[in-house]
């Protein structure tokens, strides 16, 4: 008998003996036994250990502050080299649904935050540290590659696999059968993840949704995250203090705002925007902590129009006007509080110093993307790390579902990436492609949330009925929330769509606009 089939006869065989004892009853819809949890101790699942298998009480959950948890089965299990992750398995009134959660920024703990969302549903869940742990309090962390250069691989796309094979057989040994469905959920880097598994395990799940997606890594840290830095870094003079956003921000809504036909103080299509920075520029004996340098427009152009090689080729899309200003906008991704102290620089500065040069010294202001030397470095990481393969038809043949959303004002992940990748799919797949995948752009969103527009919305129910029942998403209505009430919904509309108001009722209010692509005919 060969090794894999022996691996999954024992696995299946132990599966059957928990049903048994509970009795042999459709578990996806009855509670299973604490003792059914605890005998999942010893569950054999190859080269893995499982540290833990245990019950956790209603409200009792104890490493983070999740609150209003039910009761669930908790699995806490290592897979050879390092890949640690957890499985939650609901007791009562399991939906029959194994969802896996991505990560953000360079992963390196388990997403607890979005299990407990997905636990409150009823589904079984899953989420993984991908193979390291950053150091605390540091989100993008790349100082463990140093040491481990072979968890890369891991953290590019294998921990995520590895994860959701396993969690399978954790979900069907305690319930005695095989979830129903599995959906996959992340944004960021977790939108990322969603499109590597399209990419390489089109098998895993019936349905993605992959927010502002770190797809490309390469290109995003070396035509984004770095290079917005070297604009504003590497000649003192073109630094944007971070008290002078909101006259950028105040700029491009004067100028764009309206152009929706709503004066809202939403940008709605920042694709059609085009500002005259001539209006910031400093009038001689101005305050120039009141105006804009022309070193400091030349960089706004810069960041706005993105990188290219010294052949004129993009290497990433700029930024999009609008959202500058806010807790998620320019002053904590572009900016900083200070020089070097802007998430794009330490987040390139980490990566850079330690995954690309593996040299701790090293100075990421001195890559030269048109230096041969400097290139080929970051695209050795590529195989590991990047999942920009749009031929989707594969994960379509095999009936799946992709929900792709992008927020407009991302001062991140330009939306323009996602865009791109989209068009790349229809060329790909051609007419079929709004069978299997859809994407939605929200005005006004910063990265994954935040922002002046609607940023709130359901895009895991629009994925389980397209999937369980086929209704396609024709719209997704979003809500901006203000002290926790919400003062404005409006519809996401699949691209090319965008929402457009009917010309009649409250402008806040979702119901009174229809999704149009624009410039169309009505």
């Amino acid at each position: 008998m060969g090794t894999r089939f022996w691996f999954r006869w024992k696995t299946d065989v132990f599966a059957v003996m928990l049903w048994s004892a509970l009795g042999g009853v459709g578990i996806a819809h009855a509670a299973v036994t604490h003792e059914a949890c605890w005998a999942l101790r010893g569950l054999r699942l190859q080269d893995t250990t499982i540290e833990m298998a245990g019950v956790v009480d209603e409200g009792s959950f104890a490493p983070r502050a999740i609150h209003n948890l039910p009761a669930f089965c908790r699995v806490v299990a290592v897979a050879k080299p390092a890949v640690r992750f957890e499985v939650w398995l609901p007791f009562e009134k399991w939906t029959g649904r194994f969802e896996v959660v991505g990560n953000g920024g360079m992963a390196g703990d388990i997403n607890y935050s979005a299990m407990g969302s997905a636990l409150r549903r009823g589904n079984a869940v899953a989420s993984t540290d991908t193979g390291h742990t950053n150091k605390p309090g540091e989100g993008f962390d790349a100082s463990w590659s140093l040491d481990r250069p072979d968890l890369v691989e891991d953290f590019g796309h294998r921990a995520l696999h590895v994860t959701t094979v396993l969690g399978k057989r954790v979900v069907a040994a305690l319930y005695g059968k095989a979830a129903e469905y599995a959906y996959y959920v992340g944004c960021s880097k977790g939108g990322g993840q969603g499109l590597m598994e399209a990419e390489r395990y089109p098998a895993d799940f019936d349905g993605i949704v992959a927010g502002d997606p770190a797809y490309n890594w390469t290109n995003l840290y070396a035509g984004a995250h770095l290079y917005y830095s070297q604009v504003l870094l590497k000649d003192a003079e073109s630094y944007i203090q971070p008290a002078k956003v909101r006259l950028l921000a105040d700029a491009v809504n004067k100028q764009c705002d309206s152009k929706d036909g709503l004066s809202d103080g939403l940008v709605e299509n920042p694709l059609a925007c085009k500002v005259d920075l001539s209006v910031l520029a400093c009038a001689a004996g101005q305050d120039t902590g009141t105006c804009f340098t022309p070193k400091q427009i030349e960089s706004v152009k810069k960041i706005w129009e993105g990188a290219k090689d010294s052949y004129g080729r993009q290497i990433f899309p700029g930024l999009l006007p609008g959202g500058e200003a806010g807790a998620g906008g320019w002053a904590s991704w572009v900016t900083g509080v200070a020089p070097r102290q802007g998430t794009h620089w330490k987040a390139a500065d980490s990566f850079f110093r330690y995954m690309v040069m593996g040299d701790e010294k090293y100075d990421a202001l001195s890559f030269d993307y048109d230096r041969e030397h400097d290139r080929k470095l970051l695209e050795r990481l590529a195989p590991a790390l990047n999942a920009d393969n749009a031929d989707l038809r594969p994960f379509m043949r095999q009936g799946g579902k992709l929900i792709l959303y992008h927020g407009l004002s991302d001062p991140d992940i330009s939306a323009v990436n996602t865009i791109n990748f989209y068009q790349r799919m229809e060329d790909k797949s051609g007419p079929q492609t709004r069978s299997f995948a859809r994407l939605f752009l929200a005005p006004g969103m910063q990265h994954c949330s935040g922002g002046p527009g609607p940023d709130q919305f359901d895009a895991v129910s629009a994925v389980e009925r397209w999937v369980e029942e086929g209704q396609a998403p024709d719209r997704i209505v979003a809500s901006h929330l203000t002290h926790g009430a919400v003062d404005r919904s409006r519809p996401l509309c699949p691209y090319p769509q965008m929402a457009e108001y009917k010309g009649s009722g409250d402008t806040n209010d979702a119901t009174n606009f229809v999704c149009r692509v624009p410039g169309a005919k009505k």
